[in-house]
């Protein structure tokens, strides 16, 4: 009996261990999750079966997850790991990403075939075999019935065809962003939040495109991060535009500095100053300035 036959399942019913939670990889170069276990030992590289909507799914144990402080009811990992893959398992998930690129190119030549107007971007194919899942972009509606009907006869599968956005073939494909490190999306995000221009207004970010514009050609995910915290902060300070007086004098709030905690005023002549936080948290707001100009 080989070593990897005789380990016991991670989570029998009747164990009541700690859970430890570990990231993982259904693919190599896809997206990681934080999987639960009620054992510790498992470590980098070690080949799993996980509990999916679908079925037992392979999976590649990445590194160790910080434990999830969830409320009673709720599930603090997306996935449970069910146990140890066998030989024949190994060997089956180690010919996958080949049986899935054979079916791009036989998807691609379908494509081609009918004329259709779209773009394969990725295979997915289920461990067991029992469906395959093919997900591409386009700009109009496209009639694949015909293409399905070919790809059902050379795969003997159920075979289902979905059409997704540029942000989630983005997220697929995978790649690097601006910031030298590997796109969100690809390597942790679950889904993706509205982005606006407002988001790079508010934090002083400049407005031109190609710098705020992720591979995808839409705005940066990473813009809704810090946003909420520039947007508090700024709700604390004077407001820009607004007239202040400061030792007699009065001045304009020409700008805000959020992380820095400065305020810019102007005076009447030109001056400008920068404030620290005690300076404006001190300043007088000039009543009835700027009231001239809200009317009902």
């Amino acid at each position: 009996m080989s070593e990897t036959e005789h380990r016991p399942d991670l989570l029998p019913d009747d164990l009541e261990e700690a859970k430890v939670y570990y990231r993982i990889r259904f693919r190599r170069n896809s997206q990681e999750f934080t999987a639960e276990a009620t054992i510790a030992g498992l470590s980098r590289d070690d080949l799993i079966m996980v509990k999916t909507d679908h079925g037992l799914e392979p999976a590649l144990i990445i590194g160790t997850a910080p434990s999830c402080s969830c409320s009673k009811g709720k599930r603090g990992a997306s996935y449970c790991i069910a146990r140890y893959l066998t030989d024949e398992e190994i060997d089956r998930f180690a010919n996958l990403p080949a049986a899935e690129d054979h079916a791009f190119k036989v998807c691609s030549a379908q494509i081609a075939k009918h004329s259709l107007d779209m773009s394969l971007v990725k295979v997915e194919k289920f461990f067991n075999g029992s469906k395959m899942i093919f997900y591409f972009t386009a700009d109009n509606r496209v009639d694949f019935r015909e293409l399905v009907k070919d790809l059902v006869q050379e795969f003997r599968t159920r075979v289902e065809m979905r059409q997704v956005g540029v942000r989630h073939e983005t997220k697929m494909i995978g790649g690097l962003g601006t910031c030298g490190r590997e796109l969100c999306c690809s390597s942790f995000m679950k889904k993706f939040d509205s982005v606006s221009i407002k988001m790079a207004k508010e934090q002083d970010l400049p407005l031109n495109p190609s710098k705020i514009s992720g591979v995808c050609n839409r705005l940066l995910c990473c813009l809704t991060y810090e946003f909420a915290t520039y947007h508090e902060q700024r709700k604390k300070m004077p407001k820009v535009g607004s007239r202040v007086k400061m030792d007699g004098v009065d001045y304009k709030v020409k700008r805000q500095i959020p992380l820095q905690q400065l305020v810019v005023v102007v005076s009447q002549s030109g001056e400008e100053l920068v404030l620290e936080e005690q300076k404006w948290l001190a300043l007088e707001k000039v009543k009835g300035a700027g009231s001239a100009k809200k009317k009902k």
